[in-house]
């Protein structure tokens, strides 16, 4: 397993370079450092003989929408031996830290400290040497794509639990808590057109395998470490028709429905009251 270790160069080391230099930021220190020691590293070769930039991120061969950007999880290697870790949740840097390659992290947790979030390797985003970070702050579009980066692997992620594909370490019911209680902490708008990953009182699901609706009234078990079981109003087809019944839906099948990618969340619009549903019988 790799290890990882304290970066070579002190913060009082960077900001002496950062004032000297009149850098913008640590990074860019950081940037400027791996540069020149890349560079060094062929000084006594011809030039012809100097690598053109990797292009492809290190990772565990993903269909990624970014090169750069990648959740720790799938992260096979660090980029010049360096991991810049970030939050998904506010947009703050967690760590600067040196890597050996290949890397390997079964366990790996952080608390952002801006934020107190507690992460670990299925939220904490590693931005790579090529992602161009100072452009994304000047456009403000950074958490923007910490977002799209970890939504992304979370909905392959639960397709491959879907087919069987995960590692033999990942339990896909824990994969769903875990997912659901990140996006609450996060306090994401889920994309419409993605299947959802968490299930939450207030919210319309269609599942797409049947076209019914799921309004989500509120949750009838306590549960610490696994998805709850809710009560809910099941519709056969637009809720607008009020043609709903009143029913459990046992944690076990929200795992279900989520693992299999059948739930899709609806816009709430303001609609006249409900009237009265079919209780559940016990």
């Amino acid at each position: 397993m790799a290890t990882i270790r304290v970066r070579d160069w002190t913060k009082e080391q960077i900001e002496k370079i950062r004032d000297t230099e009149s850098h913008s930021s640590h990074d860019s220190v950081i940037k400027s450092l791996l540069k020149d020691r890349k560079l060094a590293k062929y000084a006594d070769d011809a030039p012809e003989a100097i690598p053109e930039p990797e292009s492809d991120s290190l990772t565990n061969d993903p269909d990624t929408p970014f090169d750069d950007l990648t959740v720790l999880c799938e992260l096979s290697g660090a980029d010049n031996g360096v991991l810049f870790l970030w939050c998904p949740s506010c947009g703050n840097e967690l760590a600067h830290l040196t890597a050996d390659n290949p890397l390997g992290l079964s366990v790996f947790e952080i608390e952002c400290q801006r934020c107190l979030t507690h992460l670990d390797r299925h939220a904490i985003v590693a931005i790579e040497i090529g992602y161009p970070i100072e452009q994304k702050l000047v456009e403000d579009c950074l958490q923007d794509d910490l977002k799209e980066c970890v939504v992304d692997y979370w909905d392959r992620t639960l397709d491959d639990a879907a087919v069987g594909a995960l590692d033999d370490d990942l339990d896909p019911a824990h994969l769903v808590w875990q997912f659901d209680q990140y996006l609450r902490q996060f306090s994401w708008e889920w994309p419409a057109d993605v299947p959802v990953v968490g299930f939450a009182t207030g919210e319309t699901y269609r599942n797409t395998t049947t076209d019914e609706y799921l309004d989500v009234i509120e949750p009838v078990s306590e549960n610490r470490n696994a998805m709850d079981s809710f009560k809910m109003r099941r519709y056969a087809g637009d809720p607008e028709t009020h043609d709903g019944e009143t029913e459990i839906l046992d944690s076990t099948t929200v795992v279900d429905h989520i693992v299999n990618r059948r739930l899709l969340i609806e816009a709430r619009s303001d609609s006249p009251s409900l009237p009265e549903s079919t209780e559940p019988t016990t």
